[in-house]
């Protein structure tokens, strides 16, 4: 085992315990990773991991967020420039099914066996609605009060292409432009 008793309890710890948690999402599956899986393969006891993390929801849910995180950045960054909404909601939702899909620690929730537990954090998570509704905070397409349903709705569209993908990217951003775009491009009477 390492030593985590040289460590204090720090963000550094909860880290390595998320990324080896990663590691077995990838490898066995979400739904079948326990606890003491997560344990050995951290390196730490069970009662240490608990001091951590209540119980494995809540490793997923840390793991989650945490990438969330990352992909909100990354995405954020890629549509800084594009000011039309519906534009910059197609370019969001292509840019973070991309990210999601080229990195296989987080592809794995998007498997017929663990899919579930992926809409279930995507449609309670506050962290993701932020992240989400981050998207337009510069250039609302709605009023401010419909901004978190407008987040919660675009997490589905894009939990739901990472479930069942389109034949291409090309025909992904083709059903965006066609079905989302306009829905958020404000008109001109």
């Amino acid at each position: 085992m390492k030593d985590w008793l040289g460590e204090p309890r720090s963000l550094r710890a909860a880290e390595r315990i998320l990324d080896a948690a990663a590691q077995l999402f990838a490898e066995q599956g979400v739904a079948a990773t326990q606890m003491a899986d997560i344990a050995k393969a951290a390196g730490c006891s069970r009662a240490t991991l608990y001091r951590y993390f209540d119980n494995r929801q809540a490793v997923q849910l840390a793991f989650v967020h945490r990438e969330a995180r990352h992909i909100g950045a990354t995405v954020t960054a890629e549509i800084r420039d594009i000011n039309d909404p519906g534009e910059r909601a197609v370019a969001g939702i292509l840019a973070s099914l991309r990210e999601v899909r080229a990195n296989p620690l987080l592809i794995a929730w998007f498997r017929p066996g663990d899919a579930g537990l992926a809409i279930e954090i995507a449609q309670t998570s506050q962290v993701i609605e932020a992240i989400a509704a981050s998207l337009f905070t510069s250039h609302p397409p709605t009023e401010p009060s419909d901004l978190p349903l407008l987040a919660r709705w675009l997490t589905r569209v894009i939990v739901s292409l990472l479930t069942v993908p389109g034949r291409d990217e090309s025909e992904e951003r083709t059903m965006l432009d066609h079905f989302i775009a306009p829905l958020l491009t404000p008109t001109h009477p």
